[in-house]
């Protein structure tokens, strides 16, 4: 079977520690749906690799893996549930279905010892690997899809960068993933440290869908690590709790940061601590009164421009409602032109209102996911900053908005409407400050987010097969109700209820 895959390539594994290295590294690419088939003789070490694979992704080295040969399956209900098969008493391909080989790919990972036995059986998209064993070691050749093993070709590139860069031998744990490309390990090192690895490396443009550009370019996310790294400069240098970078491949995209810890500005329950809040909006608005250049040289000798916020970006998300959210509300129905073009002519008056408004660094999505609360430190140096690659130059209501509409947890109204007047409070404390033209601009601001996440969560639905964000929809069709409160969005407000978007009148 090996010798019928896509393509392949191997790797030496000096003992039994450098297998189990190899299994725990793994556990960081394995996906539902994978299914991994290790074959070799006897003690080649196929169970070694199993078994450190395990309990990495369930993060404890400690726990329990028996060989299923007796059993013939062993389950795993961890981050990612686990299937361990050992195939060697099969007596016929067709018990395969009673082991449940196909349901437990729904939604796991499977790792197959002597695969041989399913005769075929095995998904095509079965990662091949074959240990065998040396006189000073183990080969490990490893064979299946290109899309895998450039997953796989990416993991050994992150151990080589670390190799280099002093983090020989350290432990990779998974950390996070969020909707974009970019995944996060956490670095334990020898000394019980902990630093974060950031894996985002360049993806390729998309489609163009207007102007000759991909929509990435258009609304002007980050293409690479550069802009982090530019932005991280710009906000440790005025004093704000950006992570301090160790290691850095730009061109690779890999980065080894400052771990801040897990704490966060949610409880227990997943609620907003206002005490929390408050400081985040306190660190927002001496953010906001602070000013920052829009070039950022970098020490690859290349520089960083802050894009601006720019009738197209902003236009363009707004319409991820009309793409996505109404023809989910209807059915499959699409706007009709003359909605579309009603649309866009509203959104054009208000981003021509916005022409007079406040305009600064804005992080883009300053809300619960992206704010670390560091309980021990001091004023400022509480909020801990990590998603900012974004950045760029806009109304600067955007990021309040952003936290006092939080999109992923309920801010009830009492506390969004303190959080604002502490934020007002500050702003006029620390400089000149025009509150009406804020307001005005915040809520033109909370209505293009509102539109832009009630479209989002279709499109992660239907396009990228993520449907746990569907469950904040009331949320932030709620936050569209707010936004269009204010006498100037009355032209929005209108034409939503002409098009039967259902908005929230009250909390969720």
């Amino acid at each position: 079977m090996i010798q019928n895959a896509p393509s392949r390539f191997n790797l030496f594994l000096p003992d039994e520690s450098a297998t189990t290295a190899f299994g725990e590294d793994l556990a960081l690419l394995v996906k539902p749906g994978d299914c991994i088939a290790l074959s070799g003789d006897l003690g080649a070490g196929k169970s070694t690799l199993a078994r450190a694979l395990i309990r990495a992704v369930a993060d404890d080295p400690m726990l329990d893996v028996p060989s299923p040969t007796f059993t013939l399956v062993q389950s795993y209900d961890v981050r990612i549930p686990l299937y361990h098969l050992d195939l060697y008493r099969l007596t016929h391909v067709s018990e395969l279905d009673e082991l449940g080989l196909d349901e437990a790919l729904e939604d796991g990972v499977v790792l197959v010892e002597w695969p041989d036995r399913a005769a075929g059986a095995l998904p095509a998209t079965t990662l091949w690997m074959e240990l065998t064993h040396q006189a000073e070691g183990r080969r490990l050749d490893i064979s299946g899809p290109s899309q895998k093993l450039d997953r796989l070709i990416r993991l050994r590139a992150i151990r080589s960068f670390l190799d280099e860069h002093g983090f020989r031998g350290v432990k990779r744990r998974f950390l996070v993933g969020d909707a974009s490309t970019r995944a996060y390990e956490r670095l334990h090192m020898p000394d019980s440290k902990t630093l974060v690895l950031m894996d985002s490396p360049r993806q390729p443009d998309g489609p163009p869908i207007r102007d000759g550009k991909p929509y990435s370019q258009l609304v002007h996310l980050a293409e690479d690590v550069r802009p982090f790294v530019a932005i991280d400069r710009l906000l440790r240098d005025k004093g704000f709790a950006a992570p301090e970078i160790h290691a850095a491949d730009l061109d690779q995209g890999i980065l080894v940061i400052e771990d801040f810890g897990s704490g966060s500005i949610l409880d227990d329950q997943g609620l907003p601590v206002p005490e929390r809040y408050e400081a985040a909006v306190e660190c927002l608005a001496w953010l906001h009164s602070n000013t920052f250049p829009a070039e950022i040289p970098l020490d690859d000798g290349r520089t960083h421009h802050i894009p601006n916020y720019d009738r197209s970006a902003m236009k363009i998300e707004a319409e991820l409602i009309l793409d996505w959210h109404i023809p989910w509300k209807r059915g499959g129905e699409v706007a009709s032109p003359q909605e579309r073009a009603n649309f866009l002519a509203i959104w054009d008056h208000l981003i021509d209102e916005l022409g007079t408004c406040e305009k600064k660094v804005v992080l883009r999505d300053f809300h619960s996911p992206n704010i670390i609360w560091r309980e021990a430190q001091q004023g400022h140096a509480r909020v801990g900053l990590i998603d900012f690659q974004d950045a760029m130059i806009g109304p600067s209501s955007y990021d309040l908005v952003s936290i006092v509409q939080d999109a992923r947890v309920t801010v009830r109204r009492p506390l969004m409407d303190m959080l604002m007047a502490r934020y007002f409070t500050l702003r006029r404390e620390h400089g000149s400050f025009d509150g009406e033209s804020f307001v005005k601009s915040w809520h033109i601001m909370s209505a293009q987010r509102a539109c832009k996440l009630n479209g989002l969560w279709v499109r992660l639905l239907q396009r990228d097969r993520k449907p746990d964000y569907m469950r904040h929809m009331s949320r932030t069709l709620w936050h569209l109700a707010v936004a269009l409160e204010h006498p100037i969005m009355s032209p929005l407000r209108e034409w939503c209820i002409k098009a039967g978007i259902e908005v929230a009148e009250s909390e969720p």
